[in-house]
């Protein structure tokens, strides 16, 4: 069976394509400054949902609570010196906080080691990352200065995912937090070195519960109408948000328009998702729509689509946006149908509005187009932010007062709409699910072999290799039978178990805790289950850490186990049935 059966369709589509469109929605949308739950933010919601309601496509606007923090204004003195700067979302709003200035570099565990920070307020080399704030408050400063680039770039500096709950409450920042430009932390160095490091800081940071919206969007499949690729956005910025995220929802309604004109062809329903709380709720927003619509993004959601800060001027890489491994091959396939470039991927961090690990769904994209590397201060770091440090970022104006209309290049925003909606298309056209579980298999295979070495002879993952090797031989069988497939119930009987291993494997590669609820915005490694393996080969027999960590290790080897065991299971029955 031949997968892609839409081509010459898809050419066509791809050519209706409007340039002169999605600049007048990008100009619309970021008109205004639009902060999670205020007044503008509504009233670009309204235009997005009246302007979908003109193409005929269905809508419906929620209105929830979610924990929502809004930096105000911040006042840094050093050496008695008044220093521009800005405060952030989730850090502490506090008056007149005085303390001996140190600087710590970059913050790693070799820069602390060598200071004393407990009681003072450090400052820092980089963005404003809650890693960074963590790390600091966990070395005993009670507040933190961050040297940005050449402007300061709006940052939400906690750990928790959404709104919190009273077991992770705890886990919010409790220090003050802002951010100078690189050419003011180089004035404050010189203060220190002529020992003058006593420091001020007064931020106002109004954080707490506010009403926010979300728009969903539905335009009807017609073969599985239940079955759907939600196609999500965020609303909310900082400052204008002419690219993050005005671009990005231009694309979508773009993408809704062409589509709504194409509903008979449509096997599956696109579900489109606006979402408020991106930018100061950490993915408030999406963390709200998987915890109120679990069961039907569990059992219905083939693939989340992510768009970010797309159609930039000078964003000529497309190589390096995050993707699983299963659905790498689908961007392939498209970015090369539209460029000459060869798509490799990055794995995904806990950024952007993944809040649908949990529920087995396969992820692609938060960004797409990137700039090319460079030395700039904050291409570095953007690089390291957003993917494996083989591009320089969304651009320099990310999450400044510069992300204006000026920073959009037309030819550019129509390129990046073309590569979204051919994947749209795809997937909500192919037969088959373009969902490619023997890389995803492939993909948890490689990291538990590496957990294993790093294990050495501590502890034993055989037997987990041992279940990842039948369930590859079962998908290897199941690859055969869908080249061959012919007929709807063949077809349907693989689409749901290509569905069904995602509520497996996707949580197995990216979920550390419950897939009830959502891992901190940290950096974590693939198969985070078995993370404490680190904390193992630090520890010996002789101290009673090493029998605790094996303990949890034996309890997180029986859970990767048993999904393994019941994705083999699923396979097999398929196999079975689709062989009589």
């Amino acid at each position: 069976m031949n997968q892609w059966q839409t081509l010459i369709p898809e050419e066509h589509l791809l050519l209706q394509v409007n340039k002169s469109k999605l600049m007048e929605f990008t100009q619309t949308i970021s008109k205004e400054v639009r902060l999670s739950g205020s007044e503008e933010e509504l009233r670009a919601f309204h235009y997005v949902k009246e302007t979908l309601e003109k193409m005929g496509v269905e809508t419906k606007l929620h209105f929830h609570q979610a924990y929502i923090s809004l930096p105000v204004k911040s006042h840094l003195t050093v050496a008695d010196q008044p220093i521009p700067s800005i405060t952030h979302s989730m850090g502490q709003s506090v008056n007149h906080l005085e303390a001996e200035l140190v600087y710590a570099a970059s913050g790693t565990a070799q820069d602390y080691q060598r200071l004393e920070v407990v009681g003072k307020i450090v400052l820092l080399d980089g963005l404003a990352t809650p890693i960074a704030v963590k790390t600091a408050e966990e070395q005993g400063a009670i507040g933190a200065v961050f040297i940005n680039a050449t402007y300061t770039h709006e940052m939400i500096v906690s750990t928790v995912w959404g709104t919190p709950t009273l077991e992770n409450k705890g886990l919010l920042p409790s220090i003050p937090v802002v951010s100078v430009t690189i050419e003011t932390g180089a004035v404050i160095k010189n203060y220190l070195t002529e020992g003058q490091s006593i420091c001020t800081i007064s931020t106002v940071v109004e954080t707490g519960i506010r009403t926010i919206p979300t728009l969903i969007a539905d335009i009807k499949g017609q073969a599985e109408p239940d079955k759907f690729v939600l196609f999500s956005g965020h609303i909310d910025s900082w400052h204008y948000g002419a690219m993050d995220n005005g671009t990005a929802n231009a694309a979508m309604l773009e993408v809704a328009r062409i589509l709504s004109t194409q509903r008979s062809q449509l096997k599956r329903t696109l579900r489109l998702a606006f979402w408020s709380g991106h930018s100061h709720g950490r993915y408030a927003g999406s963390a709200w729509y998987c915890d109120t619509h679990w069961e039907d993004l569990r059992e219905n959601c083939l693939l989340h689509l992510n768009i970010d800060s797309v159609g930039a001027m000078d964003a000529t890489v497309l190589t390096e946006a995050n993707t699983m491994r299963e659905t790498r091959k689908l961007a392939n396939d498209v970015i090369s149908l539209v460029s000459d470039q060869e798509f490799t991927g990055s794995r995904f961090g806990r950024s952007g509005d993944q809040s649908f690990w949990g529920t087995g769904t396969p992820s692609l994209f938060m960004g797409l187009s990137e700039q090319e590397p460079s030395e700039d201060p904050a291409a570095k770091a953007f690089s390291q932010l957003f993917g494996s440090g083989k591009s320089g970022g969304f651009g320099w104006w990310w999450h400044t007062t510069e992300d204006t209309m000026d920073k959009i290049d037309p030819e550019l925003l129509e390129r990046d709409c073309k590569i979204y909606l051919s994947i749209v298309w795809r997937s909500l056209t192919s037969p088959l699910y373009p969902i490619d579980q023997l890389e995803a298999i492939a993909d948890i295979e490689g990291s538990v072999q590496e957990w294993q070495v790093k294990a050495e002879n501590r502890f034993d993952l055989s037997s987990t290799l041992a279940r990842i090797e039948s369930v590859k031989a079962s998908l290897l069988e199941l690859k055969d039978e869908m080249k061959i497939a012919v007929g709807e119930e063949k077809v349907t009987l693989i689409n749901h178990c290509l569905l069904e291993l995602s509520s497996y494997l996707v949580p197995l590669n990216y979920v550390k805790g419950s897939i009830y609820e959502h891992d901190l915005a940290l950096k974590q490694p693939a198969v985070p289950k078995f993370s404490d393996l680190e904390l193992l080969v630090q520890t010996t027999p002789d101290q009673p850490e090493y029998y605790f960590l094996l303990t949890s290790l034996q309890r997180k080897r029986n859970e990767v186990n048993y999904a393994l065991k019941q994705a083999n299971r699923l396979v097999q029955e398929t196999l079975r049935s689709l062989q009589k």
